[in-house]
């Protein structure tokens, strides 16, 4: 009875060895970024005009495996990863061609992949940089050795959100927002931030301060409220300044005031909402709620909304010394992304 307790228990002791030893690896090589950090700015060739109006687009590409075809096991579907590289090669040629018709100016991209098994590793936003003939500065916020959840695990992810554009830059920084998580689930968990990036005006002191950002989505909604607070004292303060200001991107809360589209299940991934409340003086939302702009991922996309879980929670907040003069969602029937591109265009007061 001794020998076989003995036996049976030596497995055991191994597991446990060999589990204390990747949760202690991924701890001592967690992502740890500081509150501001300095990233190199585009040097375009490009100045910004405030007589000339300004266009400047926000859209998620889901690392390009987020199509209509697919779900995804974080909203109540199945899958963990695109089944092959060339669907995700086939999603990033339609994502180009989207921001390629587009034209915007400044361009603000979410979910960018530079190095993860989920996306075959291909480095989306080179690819990207060549499609669309621009420059860019990159900011992490999801960059883990080894995520080893579910079954299969979704592996290494190197994630984060781009800006392209070739208007020069005075400077570009990664500002940290709150992480909502403990350990330890933080560790192999998204660490969110802003993308600041500052333009100079011609014939102005006055900088336009355009943050690209993604806040959170599986929280209890505490994150995103925590993370919507920071992009309020941050918006105000470059008000003050005197600076034009804009922050876009996901925010994975739908603005208020929008059209509601049909509730199909409670069971599902809910948007949270973000109020007018919840923004400062002088600032107000800047959306299209024409098309819906994110679909949740529990099953393939019916092109019905009564079917189809959808919401509007991608778009801009501006300031109010910016004229808004147009916002469109391009539709796309999500056919290369659960997300659709949506476009804005400002003018300076």
């Amino acid at each position: 009875m001794k020998k076989l307790l003995k036996f049976s228990t030596i497995p055991f002791l191994v597991l446990l060895l060999v589990l204390v030893s990747f949760v202690s690896y991924l701890s001592l090589n967690e992502y740890r970024p500081t509150a501001t950090e300095k990233l190199t700015p585009t040097k375009g060739e490009k100045m910004i005009d405030q007589k000339q109006a300004l266009t400047i687009t926000t859209y998620n590409i889901g690392y390009g495996g987020l199509s209509a075809t697919e779900d995804f096991f974080m909203d109540g579907g199945k899958n963990v990863q695109p089944p092959n590289k060339e669907f995700v090669q086939k999603n990033l040629e339609a994502i180009a061609q989207t921001l390629h018709t587009a034209q915007a100016d400044i361009n603000l991209l979410q979910e960018v992949d530079r190095n993860s098994q989920r996306s075959y590793f291909m480095n989306q936003e080179a690819y990207l940089q060549e499609k669309l003939h621009l420059p860019s500065v990159y900011a992490y916020n999801f960059l883990v050795d080894f995520v080893p959840f579910p079954f299969p695990p979704i592996g290494r992810v190197a994630s984060g959100i781009t800006t392209f554009t070739d208007y020069h830059m005075t400077s570009a920084s990664r500002i940290a927002l709150p992480v909502p998580f403990k350990w330890p689930v933080r560790i192999a968990n998204l660490k969110r931030a802003l993308l600041e990036t500052r333009f100079p005006i011609a014939d102005s002191e006055q900088e336009l301060v355009v943050f690209n950002l993604h806040l959170e989505a599986y929280d209890n909604g505490e994150g995103k409220i925590a993370q919507s607070k920071k992009l309020a004292e941050l918006l105000a303060n470059e008000y003050q300044k005197g600076n034009y200001v804009i922050a876009g991107g996901d925010f994975n809360q739908v603005f208020e005031g929008s059209h509601p589209f049909p509730v199909v299940s409670k069971d599902s991934w809910q948007a949270g909402t973000l109020a007018k409340k919840d923004l400062p003086e002088h600032f107000d939302f800047a959306y299209d709620d024409t098309y819906p702009t994110v679909r949740v991922l529990n099953g393939a996309y019916t092109g019905d909304y009564a079917t189809s879980q959808v919401y509007v929670i991608d778009g801009f907040i501006v300031s109010d010394n910016l004229a808004i003069d147009a916002v469109q969602v391009t539709n796309t029937d999500f056919k290369a992304t659960d997300h659709q591109l949506v476009k804005m265009t400002v003018r300076f007061l």
